[in-house]
């Protein structure tokens, strides 16, 4: 996929375990396991907003675009 999703460099950058972002944003462990294996299809603005309210990050921090090799 060409969105590589960095909330697991994010969770490290702030000292942070998945448990305590998910009870913060207020979305289940296994989401925020879904969306940090980069198995998630799509990501509720909502749900970007929470993430990076808890982490105090920017969207660029979480989400980033890196070329797929196959569509060169």
């Amino acid at each position: 996929m060409a969105i590589v999703v960095n909330v697991d460099v994010m969770l490290a950058k702030r000292k942070m375990s998945v448990s305590e972002l998910s009870e913060r944003v207020g979305i289940t462990l296994a989401n925020i396991s879904i969306l940090k294996n980069g198995h998630a299809r799509a990501v509720r603005f909502e749900t970007l907003n929470g993430i990076c309210r808890a982490l105090n990050c920017q969207p660029g921090d979480i989400l980033e675009y890196v070329p797929d090799e196959t569509n060169e």
